[in-house]
C-alpha cells in the first residue's frame, strides 16, 4: 500500500526536486504576473457586477451613479498600487504588509495584519472559484445544480497544481490569464468602437425592469446605497498585496522586477475595470442580487441563473452563442478559478514566515519535496473547500465576508510605511534622496487615510451581511498566534541546557513488556540485556488466567535469565496496571531511569498493521507522559513467507537463548506474582 501511495503521489505531484535547484524556480516577470496578479486582474470580472447589483436595490434610476462609483474605485486602486510599490522597494525580503507593520508598529499589530491576510487569502480562493463556476453556469445553465461539486473539484485541481511547484503552476496559469486580458480588452475595444460609430451593443437584460422600485432616496439612505456600492466594487483591489509578499520568488533584481510587475498589473486592472463599467452602461446591462426582482426575466428565476455581466457583454458584442462568446466565457471562468493561485502562493509563504517567527505551527515553515510549502497549500485548500460547501458556492454570500481583511492590512501597512519613512528622514541622507522619501511618505500617508476610510465603509455596510464573521475570525486567529507563540517559548525555556541534566542517573531499571513468549519478546529481552541495566525484569498483566498460566510454564521451560513479573488486574486494564507499576519504581527511586522495552510487529501490508500493535501504541503514548521513563520500541519484521508459531515451547526457545550469561553467572529462574500492582511476591520458577 505504501508503494501504491508513493506512486500515486509521484504521478499527481511529480518527482522530488533537489534543494540546490531552488534558484531555478525563480520567476521571470511574464510568469510572475499571472502567478501573483491573477486575482486583481480577474476581480474586474465581478467588481462592476457587484456595483450594479447594489445600485439596482434602489431601482434602475440609480445606475447613473455606477461610473462615479467606479471612478472612486479606480482612484483607490491607483493609490494602493503606488503605495505597495514603495513597500516592495523598502522591504525586498518579502512579507509585505506583515513585515512592514511588525517592523514599524509592533508585533501585536503585525499579528492583526497576518490574521487579516490569512482570512483574505482563504476568501480569495472561495470567491474566485465560486465566480468562475458562475461563468461556467452562465454558458451552461444545466450545471447549476452541480455548482458545489464543480467548485470543490476545482479546489482539488488547484491544490494538485500548486503542490507541483510555483514555476510549473505559473506556466499552466499564464495562458488563461493572458487570454482573459486579451479577450476583455478586445471586447471593450470593439464594443466602445461600435458605440462611437452609432451602433452601440445592447445587452439582453436592457429591457428588464426592477421590482420593487424605491425612488427618491435621500439623505442617509442615499449615502448608504452609494457607500455600499463603493465597498462592493472595492473587491477589485483584492490580491494587490500578493506581489509585495512574494518578492523573493522573482528573478534578480527582485525588487525592481516585482515593482514593474505590480505597475503592469495596476495598469491592466484599471483599464479593464473602467472599460467593463463603461461598456456595461453603454449596453444597458441590468442585474439584480435576486433574479426574481427582474421584471421580464425569462424562465423560472429560482432555477435559471442570471447571466453574469461579462457574459451579457460578450453576447452583446460578439453575438449570443458565437465562438467568441464561448471563448470569453471560458477564459473568464478559467482566470477566475486560477485567480485563487494568488492565494495559493501568498498564504503558504505568509504562513511560513509566521512559523519562522514562532506564531504558527512549525510544519508550515518547511518546503515539501517539490520545493512548495505543501502543508500551507493543503491547509488553505481544506478551509476554502469547507467555505464553498457551507455557502453553496454563492458569490454574493461569500463577498460579504470578503475585502474587510484586505483593507485592514492595507491601512495598517500604509501607516507602518509612514513611520518607516519618518525614520529614514531622521538619518543623514542626500537632499535628492530626502525629496524622494518625502514624496513616498506623502503617497503612503494618503493611502493610509483613503484605505482607512474604505475600511470603515466596508465594516459599516457589510457588517450585518456577514462581515461580522471576519470581525470574529481575525481576533481568534490573533489569539491562536499568541497561544502558539507562548507554547514555543515555554518549550524553549524547558529545553534550555541545565547542569542537573548532565548528571547520570543513579541506576537504570529495564522493563520488557510481555504478552506471550515468542521471537519478538526474546529479541527485546536480548536487546535489554545488551544495555546492561542495573535491574531487568519482564512484565505481563494477567487478563486471562489460562493464558497467564501457559506463559508461566513457557517461561520456566525456556529457563530464561530474566524474572517474569505478573501483575494482577481485576478490571482487565493493561495500560493503567503497567503505568502504576512503572510509577512505583520511580517513586521508590526518583533519580533512577526506567527504560521500557516494547516488542512490536512490522508487517508488509497496511491493513495488517490494523491487526497488530494497538495495545503497544496506547501503552507507549501513556508512558511518554511519565517523567524519567524512556520508551524503546523493538521492531520485529514479519516476512510474508514466515509462519510464526502460536506458542513457542522449550525446544524452539532454547535455540534462541544462550545457556550462560556473558559474565558466567547462573541464570535467575523465578516468576513473580502480584495481587496489587507494585507489591511483588516471589515464587520459585521450578
Amino acid at each position: 500500500m505504501r508503494q501504491q501511495i508513493s506512486t500515486a503521489k509521484r504521478v499527481l505531484v511529480g518527482p522530488p526536486v533537489d534543494t540546490g535547484t531552488l534558484g531555478e524556480t525563480l520567476l521571470p516577470k511574464r510568469i510572475a504576473l499571472p502567478v501573483f496578479a491573477s486575482d486583481p486582474l480577474s476581480s474586474v470580472a465581478y467588481a462592476t457586477e457587484s456595483i450594479l447589483k447594489v445600485l439596482t436595490v434602489g431601482g434602475l434610476a440609480y445606475l447613473y451613479l455606477a461610473p462615479w462609483v467606479a471612478l472612486a474605485v479606480v482612484v483607490l486602486l491607483v493609490v494602493v498600487v503606488l503605495s505597495y510599490r514603495q513597500v516592495v522597494h523598502a522591504y525586498p525580503g518579502g512579507g509585505g504588509s506583515y513585515e512592514v507593520v511588525t517592523q514599524n508598529l509592533g508585533r501585536g499589530a503585525g499579528m492583526v495584519v497576518a490574521a487579516s491576510l490569512m482570512v483574505d487569502y482563504v476568501m480569495t480562493v472561495a470567491v474566485s472559484v465560486a465566480a468562475g463556476v458562475d461563468n461556467i453556469v452562465s454558458a451552461l445553465p444545466g450545471l447549476n445544480s452541480e455548482r458545489v461539486s464543480i467548485a470543490v473539484g476545482f479546489v482539488i485541481l488547484l491544490t494538485l497544481m500548486n503542490l507541483r511547484g510555483v514555476r510549473e503552476s505559473g506556466r499552466a496559469f499564464a495562458v488563461p490569464t493572458y487570454l482573459f486580458v486579451g479577450g476583455v480588452l478586445l471586447m471593450v475595444a470593439i464594443g466602445l468602437t461600435r458605440a462611437v460609430l452609432g451602433d452601440a451593443p445592447v445587452a439582453a437584460s436592457a429591457a428588464y425592469g426592477i421590482r420593487p422600485e424605491t425612488p427618491g432616496l435621500t439623505g442617509v439612505a442615499f449615502a448608504f446605497l452609494v457607500l455600499r456600492a463603493f465597498s462592493s466594487g472595492s473587491t477589485a483591489l483584492t490580491g494587490v498585496e500578493a506581489i509585495s509578499n512574494g518578492v523573493p520568488a522573482f528573478r534578480p533584481p527582485k525588487a525592481r522586477n516585482a515593482s514593474r510587475t505590480l505597475l503592469a498589473m495596476g495598469v491592466l486592472a484599471v483599464t479593464m475595470f473602467a472599460g467593463i463599467t463603461v461598456l456595461a452602461m453603454v449596453s444597458r446591462v441590468h442585474v439584480a442580487e435576486n433574479p426574481c426582482d427582474l421584471v421580464g426575466f425569462p424562465g423560472s428565476c429560482t432555477t435559471v441563473p442570471q447571466q453574469t455581466v461579462i457574459a451579457q457583454l460578450a453576447a452583446a458584442v460578439f453575438g449570443d452563442n458565437s465562438p467568441m462568446f464561448f471563448v470569453i466565457q471560458a477564459a473568464t471562468a478559467l482566470v477566475l478559478i486560477l485567480a485563487a493561485n494568488t492565494a495559493y502562493n501568498g498564504f503558504p509563504m505568509l504562513a511560513s514566515i509566521l512559523a519562522k517567527h514562532g506564531l504558527m505551527p512549525r510544519q508550515l515553515r518547511t518546503r515539501g519535496d517539490r520545493l512548495a510549502y505543501s502543508n500551507g497549500i493543503l491547509a488553505l485548500a481544506l478551509v476554502a473547500g469547507g467555505l464553498l460547501v457551507a455557502y453553496r458556492a454563492s458569490v454574493q454570500q461569500l463577498l460579504h465576508l470578503y475585502i474587510l481583511g484586505v483593507f485592514t492590512s492595507f491601512t495598517l501597512s500604509q501607516i507602518g510605511m509612514v513611520r518607516h519613512w519618518n525614520r529614514e528622514l531622521h538619518q543623514v541622507i542626500a537632499p535628492g534622496v530626502r525629496s524622494r522619501v518625502r514624496l513616498a511618505r506623502v503617497i503612503n500617508a494618503f493611502g493610509a487615510l483613503f484605505t482607512g476610510l474604505v475600511l470603515v465603509i466596508v465594516l459599516v455596510t457589510k457588517f450585518t451581511g456577514g462581515a461580522y464573521l471576519v470581525v470574529i475570525a481575525v481576533p481568534l486567529l490573533v489569539l491562536l498566534m499568541h497561544a502558539v507563540s507562548r507554547h514555543y517559548e515555554r518549550v524553549r525555556q524547558e529545553l534550555r541546557p541545565r547542569s542537573a541534566a548532565r548528571q547520570l542517573p543513579s541506576r537504570v531499571h529495564a522493563v520488557v513488556l510481555v504478552s506471550t513468549l515468542n521471537e519478538p519478546v526474546l529479541r527485546a529481552i536480548a536487546y535489554a540485556r545488551a544495555t546492561r541495566p542495573s535491574s531487568l525484569t519482564a512484565l505481563t498483566v494477567q487478563i486471562d488466567v489460562e493464558e497467564t498460566a501457559a506463559l508461566q510454564r513457557d517461561w520456566v521451560e525456556a529457563d530464561l535469565p530474566v524474572p517474569l513479573t505478573v501483575l494482577h488486574s481485576p478490571y482487565r486494564d493493561v495500560t493503567d496496571s503497567i503505568l502504576e507499576h512503572v510509577s512505583r519504581i520511580r517513586v521508590d527511586s526518583p533519580r533512577d531511569l526506567i527504560v521500557v522495552f516494547v516488542p512490536e510487529y512490522v508487517v508488509d501490508r497496511w491493513w495488517e498493521g490494523l491487526l497488530h500493535n494497538q495495545s503497544a501504541l496506547r501503552i507507549k503514548l501513556r508512558l511518554l507522559l511519565v517523567p524519567s521513563v524512556v520508551v524503546t520500541s523493538v521492531p520485529y519484521r514479519l516476512a510474508r513467507h514466515q509462519r510464526v508459531p502460536r506458542r513457542l515451547g522449550t525446544r524452539s526457545v532454547s535455540r534462541s537463548v544462550s545457556p550462560v550469561d556473558a559474565d558466567g553467572e547462573a541464570r535467575a529462574r523465578q516468576v513473580r506474582h502480584t495481587d496489587e500492582p507494585g507489591a511483588l511476591v516471589s515464587r520459585p520458577g521450578r
